[in-house]
C-alpha cells in the first residue's frame, strides 16, 4: 500500500492567501475610508475658518468705511457751520469799525465845544469894559477913583460885584509871570500844551478875580 503524503494541501494554502488577502484589502478601504474621512472633516473645518475669518474681515472693513463716512459727515457740518459763522464775525468787525468812528466823532466833537467855549470866553473878555475899576458898593457906583475913595471913606466894606470885568488883565498879568516858570518845568511842552497848564493853573489861582469873588463870599 503505497505512503499517504502528509503535505500542506495547496488549495487550501491557495484560499488561505485569498483570505488573507482579502481581509487585507479591506483593512486597506477601511484606512483609506477612515483617511479619506478626516481630511474631509479637516477640509470642512479649514473652509468654516476661512470663512469666519472673511467674515470678520468684512465687518472690520464696513466698521472702517462707517467711521470714514461718519468722519467726512462731520467734517461737511464743521464747514457748513464756519459757513454760516462768517456772517455774523463780519458784522462784528463792521460793527467794531462804527464803533470806533463813532469814538472818533465823539472826540471830535467834544473838541470842537471845547475850542466854540475858548472862543467865547475870549469874546466875552474882550467884551469888558475899559473902565475895570468901577466897584459897586451897597448899589452906591464908583466910575472914577476920586469916587471910590469917596465911598471907601464911608467905611463901608468893599463887594466887587463884576469880577469878571478884571479877568482878561489879571489872566495877562497871570500869564507873564507864571509862563517862564511853566517853560522850566516843563521844557520839552510847546507853546499851546504850556497855555493849557497854564488856565489850568489860573482856574485854581486865587489871582483869579472870580475865585477872589468865591472866597469873599465864603468869609
Amino acid at each position: 500500500m503505497p505512503k499517504k503524503f502528509c503535505g500542506e494541501n495547496t488549495k487550501a494554502v491557495a484560499a488561505r492567501a485569498r483570505k488573507e488577502a482579502a481581509k487585507k484589502e479591506e483593512v486597506e478601504k477601511r484606512k483609506k475610508a477612515e483617511e479619506d474621512a478626516y481630511w474631509q472633516d479637516d477640509d470642512k473645518n479649514v473652509t468654516r475658518k476661512q470663512q469666519r475669518k472673511e467674515e470678520a474681515e468684512r465687518k472690520r472693513m464696513e466698521a472702517l468705511q462707517r467711521k470714514h463716512e461718519n468722519r467726512l459727515a462731520h467734517d461737511e457740518e464743521m464747514k457748513a457751520f464756519s459757513g454760516k459763522a462768517v456772517g455774523p464775525s463780519k458784522i462784528t468787525q463792521a460793527a467794531i469799525e462804527a464803533n470806533k468812528r463813532a469814538e472818533e466823532e465823539r472826540r471830535r466833537e467834544e473838541e470842537r465845544e471845547r475850542l466854540l467855549k475858548e472862543q467865547r470866553l475870549e469874546a466875552k473878555e474882550e467884551e469888558i469894559e475899559e473902565n475895570v475899576n468901577q466897584l459897586e458898593v451897597e448899589g452906591e457906583t464908583a466910575h472914577t477913583v476920586t469916587e471910590a475913595i469917596n465911598i471907601l471913606s464911608v467905611g463901608k466894606p468893599i463887594i466887587d460885584r463884576h469880577p469878571e470885568k478884571r479877568v482878561k488883565a489879571a489872566y495877562q498879568e497871570f500869564e507873564e509871570k507864571m509862563l517862564p516858570r511853566l517853560r522850566e518845568e516843563y521844557p520839552t511842552y510847546r507853546l499851546s500844551q504850556l497855555k493849557q497848564v497854564l488856565k489850568k493853573q489860573w482856574q485854581k489861582s486865587p489871582e483869579n478875580p472870580l475865585n477872589q469873588r468865591i472866597l469873599e463870599i465864603i468869609q
